[in-house]
């Protein structure tokens, strides 16, 4: 059986998917399964990658095959490099035959299309993973307005749905979502995102990564990640708490990460005059148990237009890390929930500043709730959401679709 995972990014380029993939990717071929992963050059181009329109190399253990798009972070480059990589993606999946599995990680919706085609060819299964509802993310967000551009999404949402064998989502909103569409509940399948708890895990705020930033005498409140349309709105909020807390002279706003909307937040706070906020761009990921340790207090934003269509998977490597959480999204969203649950932290209004600033104050003046909620956090994360006890979740699902028990 081979399994050929679609993703449009993997390391190392940053992100969270990026990460997921090459973890996915590494426990299955461990378990005895013939991998590929098909993928883009990664947008921050080195020395490797800088001649390469089309390579094949060694991912350990797997192979992977990576084509040249472009690298803008603009809606319409975007859909460019969608497109492209869709398009290189169908030479690689008509070589698939039966018993294969063409494992796709969407966005982007287009990809579904050659998958379909490549199935009717040859005989692949395809099994689709949701990790952000889309098109509904891009109209929320007004990326995606014009009326054919609207329909044309819908119909590729739907013929992703149709073509695929089965279909995970992250969480139970997912698949509510997908219901309302009208997708078999029998084809939908809740398997969570994870976490390698033996590589993120709780270590001192004083090291290695907290001193070459200068964090390790700070009261660092964080956020790492994609600085995206799923959550600029939320991290305009932090960046008001944070005028709220000039006169807090140890508490530092740090915002690790690069993305779409990270100019327009640099402005912002330029505009606000903050000397409390430090942005810094993305930190090698070896180094990122360090980096999470550097910080006292983890945020996790999600603007409300999108809470119900999009769940960090950084909620649950910050809960790894042992730190408090602080989620800046709706009382409905999976975040929250989460959160609630577990009682690692607290849900906050994005668009209340004042509350923000309060709630962050009151865990500098009480570091025995700043422990306990760490605590919460690892031990729930630990016993459910750990890399070993979900992966293997993955395997058993593509075994069955490829008809291997």
């Amino acid at each position: 059986m081979k399994v050929s995972i679609y993703t449009m990014y993997f390391l190392p380029d940053f992100g969270s998917g990026p990460i997921l993939m090459n973890e996915l990717a590494g426990y299955l071929a461990r378990a005895g399964r013939d991998v590929e992963v098909v993928t883009t050059v990664p947008r921050r181009v080195t020395a490797e990658f800088r001649r390469s329109l089309y390579s094949v190399r060694d991912g350990g253990g797997f192979m992977v095959k990576r084509f040249r798009t472009n690298s803008t972070p603009q809606p319409l480059g975007r859909l460019a490099a969608w497109n492209i990589y869709t398009a290189g993606a169908f030479l690689e999946m008509i070589k698939r035959g039966r018993g294969d599995v063409l494992f796709l990680r969407t966005p982007p919706l287009q990809t579904a299309v050659p998958a379909f085609l490549a199935r009717w060819l040859r005989g692949p299964e395809i099994l689709v993973s949701v990790q952000d509802i889309h098109p509904d993310l891009a109209i929320e967000a007004g990326i995606l307005r014009n009326r054919a551009g609207k329909a044309l999404a819908r119909m590729l949402e739907k013929f992703v749905y149709r073509a695929a064998a089965k279909v995970v989502v992250i969480s139970e909103t997912f698949r509510a979502n997908l219901l309302a569409k009208g997708v078999p509940m029998e084809k939908i399948r809740i398997i969570p995102n994870w976490v390698d708890t033996s590589f993120l895990r709780p270590l001192p705020k004083d090291n290695r990564v907290s001193r070459k930033l200068g964090l390790e005498d700070k009261f660092v409140v964080m956020y790492s990640g994609t600085i995206s349309i799923s959550s600029n709105r939320a991290l305009a909020g932090a960046l008001e708490a944070a005028a709220r807390l000039r006169g807090e002279r140890k508490v530092l706003l740090v915002i690790v990460g690069e993305g779409l909307e990270k100019e327009n937040l640099m402005r912002k706070a330029e505009s606000l005059g903050l000397q409390n906020v430090a942005f810094l761009p993305f930190q090698p990921y070896a180094d990122l148990p360090e980096l999470l340790a550097s910080s006292d207090v983890l945020l996790v934003p999600l603007d409300r237009e999108k809470s119900t269509l999009s769940v960090p998977s950084k909620l649950y490597d910050f809960m790894a890390a042992s730190r408090p959480i602080l989620g800046l999204t709706p009382e409905s969203s999976e975040v929250a929930t989460v959160i609630k649950k577990t009682g690692c932290g607290a849900v906050l209004d994005p668009s209340r500043p004042a509350a923000t600033a309060e709630a962050i104050l009151s865990l500098v003046n009480s570091p025995e709730k700043r422990e306990e909620y760490g605590r919460r956090a690892r031990e729930f994360v630990e016993q459910n959401y750990a890399a070993s006890r979900v992966l293997p979740e993955y395997d058993r699902l593509i075994c069955s679709i490829a008809g291997h028990q």
